[in-house]
């Protein structure tokens, strides 16, 4: 089987070199070149032909967004992952980046001790999105390990699932969202969906790093009439508020004499992930019951699968993106696939949907 031919764009020796090493170990992949900077890099690509682009932000001559707009009017479909600080300056760029037609973003493994952990964070972090997204470019199957075979396009759930204490036109009293990969694009067009007078209060995972989250709530709430904010410890939620959870926190919801209030913790990762999905779902049936809409989007993983059988197991209700508008069918096709779907929907469709339901209950 060919390789998968990676240019890699940065302007630093160092990070070009440890990228190269670590991706050129892979069996799978094959570094084709690199470049100091987008000029040299957007001359390399008709010559080279490669299948995927890793590109740095800050570069002199051509930065990575002046190169990812360019290259995104000659090569639409070319995957490009962008190599971002984990700074609030190298957040905005990269929220900026991904609302230009950038792929996803890994960050910078700086600051990390050793070469040999960097490397590592690079194995676990850049390599498996080469591959998930060169796969579903090339119209193949992505590793098992990160999304599931494709399935047959449906409208409907694959499987109804057995639920407990379901009542017809069930009130529903919050709206739950997890999200990862292709997510602030997928939020920045289901968020403004949702009207001012939302009658629930809305609590959501994306998967970002700190910094990262306090700036996609600030987006979010540009575009929205909803007000969007990072999620802290102690605060009290209410209907029309949307808050998201912090960078390298799990968020999770504690019932208190005069409301719900949210907590944070730095526990365990979960599936990999902190802030994950499933510790909020968790804490949301717990208190919700039936009482629960939840929605899970594009993403890589499957984390919020659990998640969603709390919510199923306690009579809630669950949608999930449908593959075709997904970034990444890993997260929504693991719930649709264990029949925990009440409804396969396009983005398009989701933000009527909860709107249809919030006024009548059920489906």
């Amino acid at each position: 089987m060919r390789k998968i031919r990676v240019l890699v764009v940065d302007d630093a020796v160092v990070v070009r070199k440890i990228v190269t090493d670590t991706l050129s170990g892979d069996p799978d992949l094959e570094v084709v070149a690199t470049a100091a900077n987008g000029r040299i890099a957007l001359q390399k690509i008709p010559q080279l032909n490669p299948d995927i682009l890793t590109l740095d932000i800050e570069m002199p001559e051509m930065d990575g967004l002046q190169t990812l707009a360019e290259a995104r009017k000659i090569y639409p479909h070319l995957p490009i992952i962008m190599f971002s600080t984990l700074t609030e300056r190298g957040g905005a760029k990269t929220l900026e980046a991904l609302s230009l037609g950038a792929t996803d973003y890994v960050t910078k493994p700086a600051n990390v001790g050793s070469v040999s952990v960097a490397m590592q964070r690079i194995r676990d972090e850049l390599i498996p999105k080469i591959k998930m997204f060169c796969a579903k470019k090339a119209g193949g199957d992505a590793p098992s390990t990160l999304v599931p075979k494709p399935a047959a396009k449906v409208s409907t759930p694959f499987k109804k699932p057995v639920v407990a204490r379901r009542t017809l036109h069930q009130k529903v009293d919050i709206l739950a969202i997890g999200v990862s990969t292709g997510g602030p694009n997928a939020l920045a067009e289901l968020i403004p969906t949702l009207p001012g007078d939302l009658p629930v209060p809305v609590v959501m995972v994306q998967h970002m790093p700190p910094f990262f989250t306090k700036l996609l709530a600030e987006r979010l709430t540009a575009k929205s009439p909803l007000d969007v904010q990072e999620g802290k410890a102690g605060e009290k939620i209410k209907p029309g508020q949307v808050w998201i959870a912090p960078g390298d926190f799990h968020m999770v919801l504690e019932k208190k004499a005069d409301g719900v209030y949210l907590q944070t913790n730095q526990g365990p990762q979960e599936n990999s992930c902190r802030p994950a999905v499933d510790p909020l779902f968790r804490s949301v049936s717990e208190i919700y019951g039936a009482r629960v809409l939840s929605v899970i989007l594009t993403g890589m993983g499957q984390d919020g699968l659990v998640g969603c059988e709390h919510i199923k197991e306690a009579g809630g209700q669950v949608i999930v993106q449908d593959e075709e508008s997904s970034v990444v069918w890993g997260m929504p096709g693991f719930v649709a696939r264990a029949g925990l779907a009440d409804e396969v929907l396009p983005l398009k469709q989701i933000g009527q949907k909860i709107v249809s339901i919030l006024k009548v209950g059920r489906f």
